[in-house]
């Protein structure tokens, strides 16, 4: 799933030719990219899934699959069995996203579309990917020109990868669609779609 080389493409999003990337360096030149964040099983229907998560999987694969090859990446939240002695452990002391587990794997329908795609896969031990990591850099495209988040939760993960998407891409144009992200408390959900609106993210479909 984690494809680290890819071919350039040319793919169709609401009847605009996107150029995809890449030479496997990520030297995609003003992309449009769409990022995919922790929609996995501990999210959904796991150890911290909540109602409602499970409702947008349809529609974010759906997404995916409109992107199409080259355009999409997806983060895994990604911990090991010490989690709880971690500083996130401490705060929230549910064990969650261990690797290799059931509960760490993609949800449903976003699954299949990811790997059908064949998304770029990103694990992270926090919040928000480390892009001064090699490794995390070598898959990122070199520029971008807009670039779209979905999935959970949106008051946490999503909103620290676009601050993160944010400083690393400083001229793109950063877009969360609100009906693809959800948060298990949605007075915090709210709240985050005011943040983002407040870094001047595009939120769309509130």
């Amino acid at each position: 799933m984690c494809i680290l080389e890819f071919d350039a493409t040319i793919e169709k999003i609401n009847g605009k030719n996107i150029i995809g990337c890449c030479d496997g360096k990520g030297s995609g030149i003003g992309m449009d990219c769409l990022f995919v964040i922790d929609y996995q099983k501990d999210f959904v229907d796991g150890a911290l899934g909540f109602p409602g998560a499970e409702k947008l999987d349809g529609a974010i694969a759906a997404r995916v699959r409109a992107y199409g090859p080259g355009c999409v990446w997806f983060t895994r939240d990604t911990h090991s069995e010490d989690y709880l002695k971690t500083r996130e452990g401490a705060f929230l002391p549910v064990v969650h996203c261990v690797k290799g587990t059931p509960g760490w794997e993609n949800y449903g329908e976003t699954a299949k579309a990811l790997e059908e795609v064949g998304a770029v896969g990103i694990d992270k031990p926090a919040f928000g990917m480390d892009t001064g990591d090699p490794a995390v850099l070598a898959v990122l495209p070199k520029e971008a020109e807009r670039i779209e988040l979905c999935g959970l939760v949106s008051n946490i993960c999503v909103v620290s990868n676009a601050a993160v998407l944010q400083s690393r891409y400083p001229q793109a144009r950063i877009v969360v669609d609100a009906r693809l992200t959800a948060s298990f408390d949605l007075s915090l959900h709210e709240k985050t779609m005011d943040v983002l609106a407040g870094l001047q993210a595009e939120v769309l479909n509130r």
